[in-house]
């Protein structure tokens, strides 16, 4: 069984700082693409930052240039660093990863609350 553990939210002023942490544990074999979604009330769960299989990062335009994703392999960890953050990026934040254990299938993290006050 594999599980996706996040940590790291919380409740911060506009402008502040957030890092959100997922760590896979289990048997974990391989991970394909491995990142972060976020849903807001009443919202679709969209993409926020995400590595994919051949090593390239996806963005959200509404992150590009005040967040920043970063994984340690070695520890199966993937890493949100927020910052500037806006009261628009107020969400739910959950891990997501594609992962081989004994066969290709995709876990999400229970979710960590970030808000952000005006």
């Amino acid at each position: 069984q594999v599980q996706l553990v996040e940590s790291g939210g919380g409740l911060v002023q506009a402008g502040g700082s957030l890092r959100l942490s997922c760590a896979a544990s289990g048997s974990v074999f391989r991970i394909g693409v491995m990142g972060w979604y976020r849903q807001a009330p009443g919202n679709q769960r969209d993409v926020v930052a995400l590595f994919h299989s051949g090593g390239s990062i996806e963005y959200a335009d509404s992150v590009k240039g005040r967040f920043t994703i970063s994984r340690d392999n070695a520890k199966n960890t993937v890493y949100l660093e927020m910052n500037s953050l806006k009261p628009e990026d107020t969400a739910v934040y959950y891990c997501y990863a594609n992962v081989y254990s004994f066969t290709w299938r995709a876990y999400w993290g229970q979710g960590t609350q970030v808000t952000v006050s005006s």
